[in-house]
């Protein structure tokens, strides 16, 4: 019987784990329709909000942070020194699932479970960031890339390691992710929160 190495079978459980599209499947069951097609066509949490369902946003925010964080205490129970390995697994599903030919999302809500599955604090902190910039100046997009660099900084601060390479890794590829949103938020175009 062929067993995979624990370092493989974490970073496979991890992006298939990351890799559910909640968004577009809890807007679906709700009969809200292609989430693709809605706003930014995004399948995360913020798009999910323009359907004008703040239950299914909600949900959709809890369900792929925990994607994260799930992730990392697997990770901790099969094979401890591979949790950096299994939440960057975990976000690169999100970001680039199989299932959607590798278009996923933005990987603000997963980058933060993350964070919360492999120092809490930097999560929390991830998390108010977040609240006092989108609160400030009505951005989600300009919360996450804030909170996202701020907060990497903190985990390499607190946590001297090899996971706050990761980390790093994690907030650059949110950043390109958001090229767009940064390209708008430029041009003073980017919507705010509430807007469709």
């Amino acid at each position: 019987m062929f067993i995979l190495p624990p370092i493989a079978l974490v970073s496979l459980l991890g992006y298939l784990l990351g890799s559910i599209p909640f968004g577009l499947l809890l807007t679906w069951i709700a009969g809200a329709g292609d989430l693709r097609s809605i706003g930014s066509g995004n399948i995360g949490a913020t798009n999910v909000l323009r359907t004008g369902r703040k239950d299914l946003a909600a949900a959709t925010l809890l369900l792929d942070a925990l994607k994260g964080t799930i992730a990392v205490l697997i990770a901790d129970w099969i094979s401890p020194t591979s949790v950096a390995l299994a939440a960057f697994s975990a976000f690169l599903g999100h970001v680039a699932p199989i299932w959607l030919r590798f278009n996923g999302g933005k990987g603000v809500a997963t980058f933060l479970g993350a964070l919360l599955g492999l120092y809490w604090p930097v999560g929390i902190f991830f998390c108010l960031v977040w609240l006092l910039v989108a609160f400030i100046w009505r951005y989600s997009s300009l919360a996450a890339l804030v909170a996202s660099c701020v907060s990497t900084i903190a985990f390499a601060v607190l946590q001297n390691h090899n996971a706050a390479y990761v980390v790093a890794l994690m907030s650059a590829i949110l950043w390109f992710k958001h090229r767009e949103n940064i390209k708008r938020l430029y041009q003073g175009t980017e919507s705010k929160i509430g807007q469709k």
